[in-house]
């Protein structure tokens, strides 16, 4: 039997250390139809970016192999990685904002896991094994053909929908033709991404099959900083204990309005009494509200004793929205942005790397003073696109060697190839900055590298000039 709920220890650990394995008992409701259309429509959302071509690409294609990450129209390569750090903390600026207002609004809404836990693996549960009383009865029954059959076939099932999401998930970084591609082969042809199938397959049927609630109480760091980003007016789901107690029968008129059915503690997925209070567990996905206005319905009292609202609304104060960690947050939001929509306005459409060729710095010979480089250039359009290579600001009789004509660089492709630069001795006057400029033919856009060309002191140059 499962322990009572209480503040002082999550209700998935007994008193001896085991687990508790729980059974959440179905709701209906409204709040439920919504996060169950918004689950589906994420799950969607999910399938359909592999499939989605924007520029001939899909969605969201992360090519590791060719150092090409595409999203959404957008192509990066390997040297714009550097935008993900506006990424990663827009969204962590987001996540802070929507907190502070809307609580965990996140965890039981939109991650993944709770989507894939509550509205596919649950689902897989609830079809083959019954309802919440039907598989604790399962669970106390004796091993026989019957239940061998069902847990059989739902792990079969759990393991088969893992090993779909894992599929889907390698789409995101060798896309769909080439998934289809490895299955047909045999293992041993593409092993490590074999590999990696079969962990995250393992993993996710571990997860989804058995540790489960666990993950979000346990693993995610999230539910643990929740009490750094919300305060007393941010919208959380609560019970209002100024109504609802003291909790009795429906007949006795001085009885609050909650008569103990425990019916918000039979459906919640990690096992608390929102009663009691928010709590570090709670993962704010509505089905107590909807279990407590089912059973509020049915007795005839208002709807409502359990529901949104902030911790200074139930004691019959007023929610404040705009507040010091309001607009803090909102503030870095919009910096964030504004520096993120500056960022990837400077994404080129090429990108252009010259490094100096390895060993000499420079060579001098009887007539000139030598510098060698490597010109790396990366086409990041989806179309072979012509470059020229020009130099700029260089001096009077500076002789280049290498990409003296227009060059041709295929789709997502790129070049590497030595540029040798020359400048006379009787011209050269000691180390100088120069710039090298990449322009597509059409003169739409440039990339410029500034260089500087090294070699001796002219005045060494002069002396062994006088010495000959």
């Amino acid at each position: 039997m499962s322990p009572l709920p209480n503040r002082d220890s999550v209700t998935t650990i007994r008193a001896d250390g085991s687990r508790p394995f729980l059974h959440p008992a179905d709701t209906r409701g409204r709040f439920t139809r919504v996060r169950r259309w918004t689950a589906y429509g994420l799950i969607l959302f999910y399938l359909a970016l592999p499939w989605i071509k924007i520029g001939g690409h899909p969605a969201v294609f992360l090519d590791v192999a060719h150092r090409r990450f595409h999203l959404f129209g957008l192509t990066l390569a390997a040297q714009d990685l550097w935008l993900l750090f506006f990424l990663i903390t827009g969204l962590g600026f987001s996540l802070f904002f929507v907190t502070a207002l809307l609580g965990r609004v996140w965890c039981g809404w939109a991650c993944p896991h709770s989507v894939f836990l509550d509205h596919v693996f649950r689902r897989i549960e609830r079809l083959i094994e019954g309802d919440a009383v039907q598989r604790r009865a399962l669970d106390a029954a004796p091993l026989d053909a019957g239940k061998i059959f069902k847990r059989a076939l739902k792990h079969g099932l759990y393991l088969l929908a893992a090993a779909g999401i894992t599929h889907l998930f390698l789409a995101y970084f060798v896309s769909l033709p080439e998934v289809w591609a490895m299955m047909r082969e045999a293992p041993g042809a593409h092993w490590g991404a074999f590999v990696f199938m079969a962990a995250g397959t393992g993993v996710l049927y571990f997860n989804f099959a058995w540790f489960r609630e666990q993950l979000c109480i346990v693993v995610c760091p999230y539910g643990r900083i929740q009490s750094a980003l919300i305060d007393d007016h941010s919208l959380v789901i609560g019970y209002d204990a100024k109504r609802g107690e003291p909790r009795g029968k429906t007949g006795p008129p001085d009885e609050g309005d909650c008569i103990a059915c425990n019916k918000c503690v039979q459906v919640c997925p990690t096992g608390i009494d929102i009663r009691q209070g928010l709590q570090m567990e709670c993962i704010g996905c509505t089905a107590c509200i909807d279990a407590c206005d089912d059973v509020m319905t049915r007795v005839r009292r208002p709807l409502g004793l359990i529901r949104y609202d902030s911790q200074k609304a139930f004691i019959g104060e007023r929610t404040r929205w705009l507040r010091p960690r309001t607009i803090l947050y909102g503030v870095l939001l919009a910096v964030g942005a504004a520096v993120a929509t500056w960022a990837l306005s400077t994404v080129r459409p090429a990108n252009l790397g010259v490094t100096r060729i390895t060993g000499a710095p420079y060579i001098v010979s009887a007539d000139h003073v030598r510098n060698q480089f490597l010109l790396r250039i990366v086409n990041k359009r989806n179309a072979p696109q012509r470059f020229v290579v020009e130099l700029r600001r260089a001096p009077a009789g500076f002789v280049q060697h290498g990409f003296n004509a227009p060059l041709e660089i295929p789709a997502l492709g790129e070049i590497v190839q030595p540029l040798v630069l020359q400048q006379p001795r009787a011209g050269y006057t000691g180390p100088f900055d120069f710039a090298v400029r990449v322009r597509d033919e059409a003169g739409t856009f440039f990339l410029e590298r500034t260089v500087e060309f090294i070699g001796p002191e002219a005045r060494l140059l002069r002396e062994e000039e006088a010495g000959r």
